[in-house]
């Protein structure tokens, strides 16, 4: 298990976390360890995405940057937008979809990193974007006023919904059956059948950060050092706990057999992972912490060899939307160049001595690819003029 985080600093942070069987009568033991740092970006990070290989990041600097975390090194580059990466996600181990301040939505191969698909979403930015846990569909919000569907088998859009305010997140709940759209201090709760809201929550502050420990229960985090827990089906706040001394930037969860694991970014520098109970209303207890002694921005955890199966495409025996989607893709591809950056594999820049990983395969140009092919034509037009 590792939490990386970025910050303003340009800097991502890696941290192991160890966990040791507790002594007698006492619960288990969890100890973050600084495992890298790495500036690979030339600005501040905005966005960071993970599956069961890789953590790519995104930042100001408009490119999206590659690290495997099985070999430890920087796989490459994807430079394809023009401005900042506002969001990434992944799609089961098979997919990355970007979304950035160019309004831009591009769906990534995330095994060669070739740009299957590049959508003009938005009029302005992307600011948030979620899949569909069937890979069916997705959502986007941006700064144009619009809350879009995406039909993610044909790859176009298929529904579009005028929102009084510009949404900065929006985000499927565990099951599919509800989402949930951000604007400043409010959550609007939609159900999919309906397409209508059914509920709403408000808070005192801008909210920054949301994420789902179960299918009814919302972590809510915003500019202020409190994290709210809320029931989506009663819309009433469960319970709330003091989680840093300074705002929240970034919250994630993911459940362990005992519990669930909230885990928290702060400006105030620190990561903390908090034990949550669902059955009990009492608030989360600390597990662990770390101080970055940075000013985070965004986080992810990587869970090494732990996949969750809801999110796999399917196998060939159930047809997958994603395959289908996959053969849109390569049959329609993008009227622009979608060029992924060629960069050499580096190591990370690790605190500790470690054996000296094999080279990954570098992200391959495709831009490069088109050059070489109109080379070579004019190649074979000059040997038959001299013949």
């Amino acid at each position: 298990m590792e939490l990386v985080c970025g910050c303003y600093e340009q800097v991502l942070f890696g941290f192991t976390v160890h966990r040791e069987p507790g002594r007698s009568g006492q619960s288990e033991k969890w100890s973050p360890v600084a495992d890298f740092t790495h500036h690979g970006h030339a600005a501040s990070l905005s966005a960071v995405a993970v599956n069961n290989r890789f953590v790519v990041t995104g930042s100001k600097d408009e490119t999206i940057h590659i690290y495997d975390m099985k070999k430890k090194v920087e796989h490459g580059a994807l430079m394809h937008h023009n401005g900042t990466i506002n969001c990434l996600k992944f799609f089961g181990n098979g997919h990355l979809i970007s979304g950035g301040e160019d309004g831009l939505i591009c769906v990534w191969d995330a095994k060669r990193w070739d740009c299957l698909k590049s959508i003009k979403a938005h009029k302005g930015h992307v600011t948030s974007l979620s899949v569909h846990p069937s890979g069916k569909l997705a959502l986007s919000v941006g700064t144009d006023k619009t809350l879009r569907t995406w039909n993610l088998i044909e790859g176009r859009s298929a529904f579009i919904k005028n929102i009084k305010q510009n949404a900065h997140i929006v985000e499927w709940s565990p099951s599919g059956e509800k989402y949930i759209v951000v604007t400043i201090n409010k959550i609007d709760i939609y159900q999919l059948e309906t397409a209508s809201i059914i509920g709403t929550i408000t808070t005192a502050k801008r909210i920054s950060s949301v994420t789902f420990i179960s299918g009814s229960i919302l972590a809510v985090a915003g500019d202020e050092e409190i994290v709210r827990l809320f029931d989506c089906d009663s819309l009433k706040c469960l319970c709330e706990f003091k989680a840093h001394e300074n705002r929240v930037k970034d919250i994630c969860s993911f459940e362990v057999p005992e519990h669930h694991v909230i885990v928290t970014a702060s400006s105030d520098g620190f990561i903390k992972m908090w034990r949550h109970n669902p059955a009990k209303k009492t608030p989360p207890s600390l597990l662990c912490e770390v101080n970055t002694k940075a000013r985070l921005t965004c986080l992810g955890v990587w869970l090494d060899s732990v996949t969750d199966t809801k999110d796999q495409l399917p196998t060939a025996a159930a047809p997958s939307p994603v395959s289908k989607e996959e053969q849109e893709f390569k049959t329609s591809p993008p009227k622009s160049d979608d060029s992924a950056g060629k960069q050499q594999s580096k190591k990370f820049g690790w605190t500790k001595d470690n054996k000296k990983p094999t080279k990954a395969e570098n992200v391959v140009s495709v831009k490069k690819r088109k050059l070489e092919g109109i080379l070579e034509k004019k190649k074979k037009k000059k040997v038959q003029i001299t013949e």
